[in-house]
């Protein structure tokens, strides 16, 4: 795709100056709330459409709605960060004034590397189309583990980034305000918040063995996957806080997610055997994978909000009565 250098510079500018403008919005540290994150997400989402806009008008209607798909689909994928980051949160004790600088420094050091992994991907996929086959196994594989539960096994203390931190220079137990690193005695001490930091880094990196193949089964153009997945990921902080305490409430989405994995994978097959095998055999058109990909994410919302998950204290509660009953039901007095 013949993409104008105007255009990554207008891209390029556009991410400096959101995320410089974000930086001075939140100098000072504060707990994000409903209201401010709801703001901002409406913010960052006007700004990926607006974008998605100009990629039409410049680009073409096959490029404008690659990117829009791409761009769902990386925003529907990283639901699971959300999980995660939470998970970390909680096992590091961070402050709520704290979170959202940690995960500011995430977003930066996740765009790095996902320019990373996507050119390495663009140019793999245009020159090896086998390798196809291989993202679609990748794909149907995490599908396979969302389904069965086995997606939420990330350990923060054990994550390769955080044990490599730790042999460079010692941790110390307490924070130190948003300070990453401090001297104590003349010696540099990184504070558990760069721990996070770490922590959160290596969690994308995890992440990205799922993202990366998806994204490339909307485009192989490297202007269309980036830009995708940079604006979906800029948004990630703003979602995070307006979902904070919510993200149990959604459990259906899990289910959603894995069906859009194996039905990208699905794609990526289709794609591979179309253009290896024959020609005979039909690719799955961008429009027809933005409508399923809203479809399914739409029916998972709408089925978690229909159906919500009982709540934990009622279960106890009900396995409690049960458990009772069962007892006067043996001997005809209450269970010990």
């Amino acid at each position: 795709m013949d993409v104008p250098v105007w255009l990554w510079v207008a891209f390029a500018v556009t991410v400096v100056v959101s995320l410089t403008v974000d930086l001075l919005a939140h100098r000072k540290a504060h707990v994000i709330g409903f209201k401010e994150a709801a703001w901002w997400s409406v913010l960052w989402v006007t700004l990926a459409l607006i974008f998605g806009g100009v990629v039409f008008y410049v680009l073409g209607v096959n490029a404008g709605t690659e990117y829009t798909t791409a761009w769902l689909l990386e925003k529907s994928l990283s639901v699971d960060n959300l999980f995660v980051f939470a998970l970390i949160f909680a096992y590091f004790k961070v402050p709520r004034e704290y979170q959202h600088r940690v995960l500011f420094f995430g977003v930066i050091g996740a765009l790095v590397f996902r320019a990373i992994f996507l050119t390495a991907g663009v140019a793999v996929v245009n020159r090896f189309t086998f390798v196809l086959f291989l993202f679609a196994a990748i794909l149907f594989y995490s599908a396979y583990k969302i389904i069965k539960g086995e997606d939420d096994s990330f350990d923060p203390s054990k994550s390769f980034a955080v044990r490599m931190l730790r042999k460079i220079m010692p941790v110390r137990d307490e924070y130190a305000g948003t300070h990453f690193v401090i001297k104590e005695e003349g010696k540099r001490v990184a504070t558990p918040l760069l721990a996070v930091v770490a922590a959160i880094e290596a969690a994308d990196l995890l992440f990205a063995v799922d993202s990366v193949p998806a994204v490339l089964a909307v485009s192989d153009d490297a202007f269309i996957v980036y830009t995708s997945n940079a604006f979906a990921i800029l948004g990630l902080r703003a979602l995070y806080f307006l979902l904070a305490g919510l993200l149990d409430r959604f459990h259906y989405l899990s289910n959603g997610l894995a069906i859009i994995l194996a039905f990208i994978a699905v794609k990526l097959m289709l794609q591979a055997s179309h253009k290896m095998i024959s020609t005979s055999i039909p690719e799955i058109p961008s429009p027809v994978s933005l409508a399923v990909i809203v479809v399914i994410l739409t029916v998972s919302i709408v089925l978690s909000i229909r159906r919500p998950p009982p709540e934990k204290g009622a279960e106890e509660t009900g396995q409690s009565d049960a458990g009772e009953s069962a007892g006067k039901a043996s001997d005809g007095k209450p269970a010990e």
